[in-house]
């Protein structure tokens, strides 16, 4: 089988680290990545603008079966719920690579590229006038605002690029839960660094530096998250609060 793609600007994670997708089950995760909640944190106005950690989950299993279909009751963790869960197991995401559906906006000195399939509804990229504004308008700041923005995007969804070049936040191989206090509700599993994706069939989806995985088993897109998990609220059962000690990014 021929060697996955890789998206632009992204880089395929150390040997060992890789998700295997099970066809009608969970994720089993290989190469212990840290696995933590990241939080979606507000500024002053109430613009979603910052990640802080939470709580740390082990990955010390090999591999970790993480739960994709919303009914485990031990969240974050498989515990075979999905056997008689109602959910819909079907790999529907195309196999095509991210960057060929989607849409681009060129500004004066970034560009930025958004493929809105990919939408896990983070909303970083609404504050401060919106992404898709911010990079048609000139100057430093509004530049500087359209970089943090799109590379605050966990799905990659949005890219900035500058003279061709994608720019992409440094991450070492690792795991998110993201957590939405603002909208009540849980998050994707944000995988990070390049770990490669593949289905049990051997199929592997392009490498990326970010992609956004669904947990609550109600995306149209799957593996992939599709935001779907906002209008389910779905609820991990995890706690809610941010480690007053967390990292903030």
């Amino acid at each position: 089988m021929k060697n996955p793609e890789v998206q632009p600007g992204s880089r395929t994670a150390a040997e060992g680290f890789r998700i295997t997708v099970l066809r009608d089950g969970p994720y089993l995760v290989f190469g212990h990545p840290p696995l933590t909640q990241q939080f979606l944190m507000p500024d002053r106005n109430g613009e979603i603008w910052y990640y802080k950690e939470g709580l740390r989950y082990s990955t010390a299993a090999e591999p970790v079966a993480l739960c994709r279909c919303g009914a485990s009751a031990n969240k974050p963790y498989c515990d075979g719920a999905h056997l008689s869960a109602d959910w819909d197991p079907s790999l529907t995401a195309l196999e095509e690579p991210l960057l060929n559906g989607a849409d681009r906006f060129e500004g004066s000195e970034v560009a930025l590229t958004d493929n809105p399939t990919y939408c896990a509804f983070a909303r970083m990229c609404d504050a401060k006038g919106q992404v898709w504004n911010l990079v048609e308008q000139q100057g430093d700041r509004a530049r500087d605002l359209t970089v943090r923005e799109a590379d605050r995007c966990p799905a990659g969804r949005l890219s900035a690029w500058k003279d061709g070049t994608p720019h992409e936040p440094e991450f070492e191989p690792s795991l998110g839960l993201i957590e939405d206090p603002q909208q009540a509700c849980s998050g994707p599993l944000w995988v990070r660094g390049g770990i490669p994706v593949s289905r049990e069939d051997g199929f592997t989806y392009e490498v990326r530096n970010r992609v956004t995985l669904c947990r609550c088993g109600r995306s149209s897109n799957k593996p992939f998250c599709d935001g779907a998990h906002a209008s389910v609220h779905f609820d991990d059962g995890l706690p809610d609060v941010p480690d007053p000690a967390g990292k903030e990014w």
